[in-house]
């Protein structure tokens, strides 16, 4: 591992780890959405609180915070492929994005379901599966309003499409990072899949 590879490891996480939709309702309405809701810092608990609070805004800043949370993910290894970065560096800072997302050092290894940020790093590494996936995502979130159930569902696409679109990841061979993107992912969404159980999930989209 050089020096520039650890910078951009490093980078990718601490970049990654910055709370957007806790900054963004805090300063922008003055909500703090890790006390309201779900607790939960991503654009769905975003959209569900500041609905209430404030709901001229709601749509605005849960908008800016998917984006900025997809992008936060994307742009170390769109910089790693600029400074021509092998695959399984690009991989491995894709999976310390979603890491960081999930578990911000800024708020006590806290995070967001990491949904947003897996997007954007896998946007950029495998287009075609992230984008039949978020095709997935949409039409389920129609059908389905749980926005959980829908995110689970455009995740399961996702796998599925990344071996028939790539049987063979280029570079590595392996689909192994896809896999542990997305078992952070479903492991961060337990206590949805709790809720849905116990009928308990709001729908909000």
């Amino acid at each position: 591992m050089n020096s520039l590879n650890l910078a951009l490891y490093l980078s990718a996480y601490l970049l990654a780890a910055v709370p957007f939709g806790f900054i963004l309702a805090k300063v922008f309405a003055g909500v703090d959405v890790r006390k309201e809701g779900s607790g939960n810092i991503g654009a769905t608990n975003v959209l569900r609180v500041l609905k209430d609070k404030a709901p001229k805004l709601a749509k605005k800043l849960t908008i800016a915070t998917f984006v900025l949370d997809a992008v936060k993910g994307a742009i170390i290894i769109l910089i790693a492929m600029a400074l021509g970065a092998e695959p399984a560096v690009l991989w491995l800072i894709a999976v310390l994005s979603v890491l960081g997302h999930c578990f911000s050092i800024f708020l006590g290894f806290e995070g967001g379901k990491g949904v947003a940020t897996g997007f954007g790093v896998l946007l950029v590494m495998i287009p075609i599966p992230s984008i039949i996936a978020i095709g997935a995502w949409v039409v389920a979130g129609k059908v389905l309003k749980i926005s959980s159930l829908s995110s689970l569902f455009g995740l399961i696409v996702l796998l599925v499409a990344s071996y028939i679109v790539h049987p063979q990841i280029e570079g590595i061979g392996v689909h192994t990072p896809i896999w542990i993107i997305a078992f952070i992912i479903f492991y961060k969404h337990i206590p949805n899949i709790v809720r849905v159980i116990k009928k308990e999930e709001t729908k909000v989209i």
